[in-house]
């Protein structure tokens, strides 16, 4: 392992290149990153950078949107079929719809793990991180929230005074999460705080200590060796 990580470092000096990682993937990968993070904070990173070439590890809209930010770089993505399957969980077609329906009263707000072809079509993209923040601060009355639906139903929980219209789509990895997962934890660990993504079933969120986005559940994840913590993450995440 050293002799490979030691080959990556000396390519990485020689191609000029620079190696971001996402939260979710090994974290053998994320030790030779130059930054891990969330999908927000990897495209943020990638317009700052002056590597001229970037090695996105992480799904193909990751891959997508640092290209769309960074015309002028070469972006590469070391495993090409990575994808994440509610990226295309949404139509074009569809949202054009919706717009003939509502015409300027209608946002559409397209969730960053998205295909360019969606993000093109729509009005804003956001992260878990601040759809909150972007959705309450458009004046459109309707939300078509793209394409996750259990996302989109968190953030409108938060906003009655809009209405929103939610997507069939969601993360295939979340969804799995069930109620009766929590309370089969919380038997064996009845101490412990429960940390839920927003991508989770709205009946999971419901029984959350704390519904939170990446960055703040890692906050808590460093907690864990003096509070019992039950995270309820992707295993990425929730690897020790």
């Amino acid at each position: 392992m050293k002799e490979i990580q030691e080959q990556i470092m000396r390519l990485k000096k020689e191609k000029n290149a620079v190696i971001m990682a996402h939260y979710y993937v090994d974290d053998a990968v994320q030790e030779i990153a130059d930054y891990v993070g969330d999908s927000y904070y990897l495209s943020d990173m990638a317009t700052k950078v002056e590597a001229e070439t970037i090695v996105l590890c992480g799904v193909s809209f990751m891959g997508e949107s640092a290209k769309i930010l960074n015309p002028g770089k070469r972006v590469l993505l070391p495993d090409v079929t990575a994808d994440c399957p509610m990226a295309h969980m949404a139509s074009v077609e569809k949202v054009r719809r919706v717009r003939e329906d509502y015409g300027d009263d209608v946002a559409v707000v397209c969730y960053v793990n998205s295909t360019a072809a969606l993000k093109s079509v729509s009005d804003v993209c956001v992260t878990s991180s601040n759809a909150l923040k972007v959705v309450k601060a458009l004046p459109n009355p309707v939300i078509y929230f793209i394409p996750d639906k259990h996302l989109g139903s968190y953030i409108a929980k938060k906003l009655p005074e809009k209405k929103f219209i939610f997507n069939d789509g969601g993360c295939p990895v979340h969804t799995m999460i069930r109620p009766e997962d929590i309370h089969e934890a919380l038997k064996a660990h009845p101490a412990a705080k429960v940390l839920v993504h927003p991508e989770c079933p709205e009946a999971v969120t419901e029984l959350a200590d704390y519904a939170g986005v990446p960055p703040v559940l890692l906050i808590m994840r460093r907690l864990r060796r003096r509070m019992n913590l039950l995270l309820r993450q992707n295993l990425g995440l929730c690897t020790s």
